[in-house]
Protein backbone atom coordinates (compact mmCIF):
# COMPACT_ATOMS: atom_id res chain seq x y z
CA UNK A 1 0.00 0.00 0.00
CA UNK A 2 1.34 3.60 -0.74
CA UNK A 3 1.80 6.78 1.14
CA UNK A 4 -0.13 9.69 0.03
CA UNK A 5 1.32 13.15 1.00
CA UNK A 6 -0.37 16.73 0.04
CA UNK A 7 1.58 18.92 -1.23
CA UNK A 8 2.37 20.97 1.89
CA UNK A 9 4.75 18.28 3.90
CA UNK A 10 6.74 18.32 0.67
CA UNK A 11 9.94 20.78 0.66
CA UNK A 12 12.89 21.61 -1.38
CA UNK A 13 16.45 22.10 -0.57
CA UNK A 14 19.27 22.71 -2.98
CA UNK A 15 22.47 20.69 -3.00
CA UNK A 16 25.65 21.66 -3.97
CA UNK A 17 27.21 19.12 -5.80
CA UNK A 18 31.45 18.84 -6.64
CA UNK A 19 32.64 16.40 -9.33
CA UNK A 20 36.08 15.20 -8.96
CA UNK A 21 38.65 13.88 -11.19
CA UNK A 22 38.93 9.92 -11.13
CA UNK A 23 35.72 10.02 -8.61
CA UNK A 24 32.75 7.98 -9.30
CA UNK A 25 30.81 9.66 -7.55
CA UNK A 26 29.87 13.65 -6.73
CA UNK A 27 30.91 15.38 -3.08
CA UNK A 28 27.44 16.46 -1.99
CA UNK A 29 27.36 19.49 0.22
CA UNK A 30 24.37 21.60 1.94
CA UNK A 31 24.68 25.06 2.28
CA UNK A 32 22.68 28.43 3.62
CA UNK A 33 23.31 30.05 0.35
CA UNK A 34 24.54 27.06 -2.60
CA UNK A 35 23.79 29.81 -5.23
CA UNK A 36 26.52 32.59 -3.99
CA UNK A 37 28.89 29.37 -3.24
CA UNK A 38 28.10 28.40 -7.04
CA UNK A 39 28.71 31.53 -8.25
CA UNK A 40 32.01 31.96 -6.48
CA UNK A 41 33.57 28.52 -6.99
CA UNK A 42 32.35 29.00 -10.72
CA UNK A 43 34.72 32.22 -10.97
CA UNK A 44 37.69 30.61 -9.23
CA UNK A 45 37.56 27.90 -11.74
CA UNK A 46 37.36 29.87 -14.69
CA UNK A 47 39.87 31.78 -14.14
CA UNK A 48 43.38 31.16 -15.78
CA UNK A 49 45.52 31.18 -12.38
CA UNK A 50 46.92 28.86 -10.63
CA UNK A 51 45.45 26.05 -8.80
CA UNK A 52 44.22 27.47 -5.45
CA UNK A 53 43.55 25.61 -2.02
CA UNK A 54 39.50 25.56 -1.77
CA UNK A 55 38.00 25.08 2.01
CA UNK A 56 34.23 24.99 2.45
CA UNK A 57 32.35 24.52 5.35
CA UNK A 58 28.77 23.18 5.02
CA UNK A 59 25.93 21.92 6.80
CA UNK A 60 25.11 18.58 6.97
CA UNK A 61 27.03 15.09 7.13
CA UNK A 62 29.85 16.69 5.95
CA UNK A 63 31.03 19.77 7.52
CA UNK A 64 34.33 20.41 5.84
CA UNK A 65 35.81 19.87 2.52
CA UNK A 66 39.42 20.97 1.49
CA UNK A 67 40.39 20.68 -2.33
CA UNK A 68 42.67 21.56 -4.89
CA UNK A 69 40.91 23.23 -7.33
CA UNK A 70 42.64 21.64 -10.34
CA UNK A 71 41.28 18.19 -9.13
CA UNK A 72 37.86 19.61 -9.92
CA UNK A 73 35.88 18.27 -13.02
CA UNK A 74 32.86 20.21 -12.44
CA UNK A 75 29.95 21.39 -10.40
CA UNK A 76 26.53 21.78 -10.39
CA UNK A 77 23.36 22.62 -8.22
CA UNK A 78 20.79 20.13 -7.65
CA UNK A 79 16.79 21.10 -6.43
CA UNK A 80 15.92 18.06 -3.77
CA UNK A 81 12.39 17.36 -2.77
CA UNK A 82 12.22 15.84 1.06
CA UNK A 83 8.76 14.93 3.23
CA UNK A 84 8.56 17.12 6.11
CA UNK A 85 7.14 15.02 9.42
CA UNK A 86 4.72 16.87 11.12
Amino acid sequence: MSTQYNGQNIQTKTSFLIFLKGSVAPIVLYFENPQNIYDNLQKVLTAQEAPKLIELDALGPIKKVCLVSSEISGISLQEEQYVVKQ
